[in-house]
């Protein structure tokens, strides 16, 4: 790679699938069927929210920022790569890759921090029921929401902000899609700060919403062994089955997406499909799970039907 410094309107190159003839067009067709099904799901879920009265409740209110994150990840990641496939060109312009990688990095901390979020609320409706109303005001649900999402865009806007010091001597994103680590490569200077801030961000996240979601979910268990109420065991189960098998899911798949760039002997088309997988599987699996575990919202589908 020649190196030289490469302005802010530069053209970028991404490390295309190696596809074999004549299967570019079902790889396509495939991606965009799971797309539509992704987007019909999670705006389906958002619709209900909107629309039906009996949601209308803080535990619904904060989970309308999940179908709404989902839909920030799978649209970032997904239509471009499909679109590289289609067509070939693999390219992509400097500005758009910062916004995708942006947006992608925006979805995987709302998740964590939505999961809290969502746990704390269950925490109060089981473990404080009668004081649950005068806890969980509109102006507590507006506020656990802001909070959200702007220490989410904080912490990625500190991240990526610190890439503006340091000069990109290459043009080559090793993957399918940007994000953060692959722009990071193009740098040519000092990245110490960027991954020391990097690494500290993540670590905050991920401390923040496993605290959270561990205090919340330990209590409800004391709070379930300690009530003789069968009724409000069931309602623990049924709220709160959903969100963990969501976190489950989020975290095994980022799991296996870390490790499998840990291993050499992984094949590079490989370690993109699981790089995609975070972006894919929770988007589709989640409106899903939630309307399968939570008893109002699938009462609400079975209505409307």
């Amino acid at each position: 790679m020649e190196n030289k410094s490469f302005g802010f309107n530069s053209v970028l190159t991404l490390d295309p699938f190696v596809i074999p003839p004549g299967g570019k067009y079902p790889i396509f067709f495939l991606g965009i069927t799971i797309y539509f099904f992704g987007i019909f799901c999670n705006l389906t879920l958002l619709t209900l929210i909107t629309l039906r009265r009996n949601l209308h409740k803080p535990m619904y209110f904060i989970l309308f920022s999940l179908p709404l994150n989902d839909l920030i990840g799978i649209t970032a990641m997904l239509p471009k790569v499909l679109s590289d496939i289609l067509t070939e060109t693999n390219k992509v312009y400097y500005p758009l890759c910062v916004l995708q990688a942006f947006l992608l990095h925006m979805y995987g901390g709302g998740v964590l921090f939505i999961l809290a979020a969502m746990s704390f609320d269950r925490y109060a409706a089981i473990c404080m029921p009668l004081r649950y109303s005068s806890i969980m005001t509109p102006r507590v649900v507006i506020c656990i929401i802001s909070l959200v999402w702007g220490l989410d865009f904080v912490l990625i806007v500190s991240l990526f902000s610190l890439q503006t010091r340091i000069p990109r001597c290459k043009s080559v994103i090793m993957n399918v899609f940007c994000d953060n680590p692959s722009l990071l490569k193009l740098t040519c200077g000092n990245t110490t700060v960027n991954n020391i801030i990097g690494l500290f961000n993540t670590a905050l996240m991920q401390i923040v919403s496993v605290s959270v979601q561990t205090f919340s979910y330990v209590k409800i268990l004391i709070t379930c062994v300690v009530s003789r109420r069968s009724d409000a065991k069931m309602k623990a189960v049924n709220t709160c089955v959903a969100q963990l098998v969501i976190i489950i899911i989020f975290e095994i798949v980022g799991t296996f997406t870390i490790l499998s760039h840990r291993f050499k002997n992984v094949s590079a088309d490989l370690q993109k499909i699981m790089g995609m997988l975070i972006f894919l599987l929770p988007p589709l699996l989640n409106p899903i799970v939630y309307g399968l575990y939570t008893s109002e919202i699938r009462n609400t589908l079975n209505v409307g039907s």
